[in-house]
């Protein structure tokens, strides 16, 4: 087949789910991937280095031929400038994209904004492309719920939007069951929708035995470590893990909580602890992809958590597909699909998100856990991942909604 990713982002940018792994993985099989993004900016909302804007750019990453075309970058506080951002790439898509690439069989557009859904559009009248939708995030329910938008003329205007693109799209993928319940609520129809989970670049994976001097050289060394790893932004809700710590640290002086990565909050988070004088709390900083999977096998617990709001009830964090891959028990503090995944696993406990108690509850619980039940905790993630959610299934998976729709 001859397929077409239309994403706001790629390579050199992380995206791996629309990414160039995933373009890599299509190409061996034997199809034929073309890109149409724009010019790498995200996260920073800087053009890359090696890069400059211009009308049009062509190039062939590992294989894949990717188009560029122009953009407004930034991804800062202002919601102006990312509603910018956001229509100014998808209105280059659709205006040069039809005239710069190859026609397809099929089309798959990754749905960050949802403004993506223009370009799609375009292709499908122009180009005769028949397209496949696939949504990360719920729009409009992430604006409202992460306080970017909530402008209520506006979030109806982005709804009805959002249901002309579902009308259009031949096949949608998301990845939580609750997405899909939500979306047939809204006139989708069930047959039009697949539930297909994000998985995690198994590359980077690390199931060895936790590196020693590793352990030592980060300040792990004999310590119950709960990790967590990842943006630190509102949506994770961190506070309510900081004031956890403060509950465990008199009687429980061997349990220690590592956040690994940066994100808006991180500064806050810092003065917060600073606050409660709080020495079971260690910062790491953001680390490179290649040392994440050796850090994460260093924990007793990983750690996934979201404030406490229905829109996450029905979305899985990626992090916690990166979890069950790693062989950890996972508290999740997340509540619907995501929680329901590790317990289908059988790989940990569950928490209610941002009640503090109740997470230092969940850690005691996993600290006074015989240590058997805690390995086989982590072997059944593992072996979940492997057989329902690694990248050869999703890609499968893929491909036959890709091969249904082209020949529909």
């Amino acid at each position: 087949m001859k397929i077409l990713f239309i994403t706001h982002y790629f390579q050199p940018e992380p995206n791996f789910f629309v990414g160039l792994p995933f373009a890599k993985a299509l190409q061996e099989q034997g199809h034929q991937v073309q890109v149409l993004t724009g010019f790498p900016n995200y996260p920073g909302g800087r053009i890359y280095d090696g890069y400059k804007i211009k009308f049009i750019q062509k190039e062939i990453m590992d294989g894949i031929s990717v188009i560029r075309v122009p953009l407004y970058p930034s991804h800062d506080r202002s919601t102006i400038k990312r509603i910018l951002s956001y229509m100014s790439l998808s209105l280059s898509q659709a205006a040069i994209g039809p005239w710069a690439v190859n026609k397809a069989d099929v089309a798959y557009v990754s749905q960050g904004p949802a403004t993506i859904g223009l370009p799609a559009i375009v292709h499908k009248i122009l180009r005769r492309i028949p397209f496949v939708y696939s949504i990360q995030d719920m729009w409009p329910d992430s604006l409202l719920s992460t306080g970017m938008f909530n402008n209520k003329p506006g979030l109806k205007i982005i709804n009805w939007w959002c249901k002309r693109v579902y009308n259009a799209a031949s096949k949608i993928v998301v990845i939580a069951p609750g997405m899909k319940e939500r979306l047939i609520e809204r006139g989708v129809p069930e047959d039009k929708i697949e539930v297909i989970y994000n998985w995690c670049d198994d590359a980077l994976i690390c199931r060895k035995e936790p590196n020693e001097e590793l352990k030592k050289q980060l300040g792990l060394d004999g310590k119950f470590n709960i990790i967590f790893a990842g943006n630190m932004g509102k949506a994770q809700a961190i506070e309510a893990v900081i004031k956890a710590a403060g509950i465990l640290q008199n009687d429980y002086k061997d349990v220690q909580f590592v956040l690994v990565g940066s994100g808006v909050e991180l500064d806050s988070l810092k003065k917060m602890t600073k606050e409660l004088s709080l020495n079971n709390v260690k910062f790491l900083g953001r680390k490179p992809a290649t040392e994440i999977g050796s850090i994460l096998r260093l924990a007793d617990v990983l750690l996934v958590h979201l404030k406490n709001d229905p829109l996450f009830e029905i979305t899985v964090p990626s992090k916690t597909q990166a979890y069950l891959a790693t062989g950890k028990p996972i508290l999740i503090g997340v509540k619907g699909d995501a929680a329901k995944l590790v317990e289908d696993a059988n790989a940990g406990l569950s928490c209610e998100p941002e009640n503090f108690q109740d997470i230092a509850e969940k850690i005691k619980s996993f600290y006074f856990m015989d240590k058997k039940k805690l390995e086989e905790m982590g072997t059944n993630g593992a072996n979940y991942y492997d057989s329902k959610l690694s990248f050869a299934v999703a890609r499968e998976k893929h491909e036959k909604l890709f091969f249904d729709v082209k020949h529909k």
